[in-house]
């Protein structure tokens, strides 16, 4: 880490780089700011070690209050994530892990992207601390560009450093599509109660495959076991997403597949209004109601998902760092 280097090199007591850390999870906006640090080491920080492994390339302001922050790595990579403000005073972050996708789910933006890369740890980090300079954060969810599982440790390693930013472990949810590898990892290894989520979008295994080609390698079955193992060892419940497209997953059939296929006590799921990125149309209202009605009786936990930054392309599945 940079940072460390400098401070080592110039001589300066270990605990400097904590201070540091201290200031920029409360918010503060550069090195000025840092009060506690002695003023010449403040200069020399200003000018050799960036604030931030980010450049923020633009903001995007919804008519919600949503806030959608387009940045760039220094080696040119193109990033997205958002604030998401709710009337209750939540303020949930949604962060991404990778530059693009290379796992190219049809109805998702990011997927039609071209793949960057990992991202690191910083990077993502520095995502939750964009928006912590603008206002305190609580929630924070993997739901941006990418796929956690495929960048488990920089992921977790920017996890453990939210409760200081103010992003309690249990109010973190990290999402996979079902990258088994990294689930069996995460089920195995994540102590901490950080959450998980899983992008299921289809009860059979033919419709998922034509949704999300990840899952012609990793089968429904397989994926779903992992998650009743994560409810067995850390008795938390499972959010499943289940985006909602008109004429192809959002039938009253489906719903009772859905329904006899996921286990009230493990799962809990949410149906997700499709945004659309060019491929399907939206579910109606009165479908999504239906469908919701079968979950209901069948006492499956179930919620729409309340839509946010849909005008500025900000909303789940529209992430394309455009």
């Amino acid at each position: 880490m940079l940072l460390k280097e400098r401070l080592a090199n110039r001589g300066e007591p270990g605990y400097r780089a904590g201070q540091v850390w201290d200031w920029a999870a409360r918010g503060v906006g550069g090195y000025a700011e840092m009060t506690n640090l002695p003023g010449n080491l403040r200069s020399e920080l200003e000018q050799d070690v960036p604030f931030s492994t980010l450049e923020l390339e633009r903001e995007a302001k919804a008519s919600d209050g949503t806030v959608k922050a387009l940045f760039r790595t220094r080696d040119g990579h193109l990033v997205e994530a958002v604030l998401m403000r709710y009337r209750d005073g939540r303020r949930s972050l949604c962060l991404s892990s990778q530059s693009g996708c290379p796992l190219t789910c049809t109805f998702c933006a990011t997927g039609q992207m071209r793949f960057g890369r990992n991202l690191t740890a910083s990077e993502i980090l520095d995502q939750a601390l964009h928006f912590r300079r603008i206002e305190p954060v609580d929630h924070a969810v993997f739901m941006g560009m990418g796929e956690p599982m495929l960048n488990l440790d920089s992921v977790l390693e920017a996890a453990r450093s939210l409760p200081d930013v103010g992003i309690t472990w249990r109010r973190t949810t990290i999402s996979t599509v079902g990258w088994l590898p990294g689930l069996t990892r995460f089920v195995d290894e994540v102590e901490e109660p950080v959450r998980l989520a899983l992008s299921l979008h289809a009860s059979t295994d033919e419709l998922r495959s034509e949704l999300m080609p990840v899952n012609e390698r990793y089968a429904l079955a397989d994926v779903l076991a992992e998650c009743e193992r994560y409810f067995k060892l850390r008795r938390r419940k499972v959010f499943v997403e289940y985006v909602m497209l008109r004429g192809v997953n959002d039938r009253v059939e489906q719903a009772r597949s859905l329904a006899n296929l996921l286990d009230p006590k493990v799962f809990k799921v949410n149906l997700i209004p499709y945004n659309p990125t060019g491929m399907y149309d939206r579910s109606s209202r009165r479908a999504i109601a239906a469908f919701k009605h079968v979950l209901d009786r069948a006492r499956l936990p179930a919620t729409v998902r309340l839509t946010r930054g849909r005008d500025i392309a900000a909303a789940c599945g529209q992430l394309a760092a455009g």
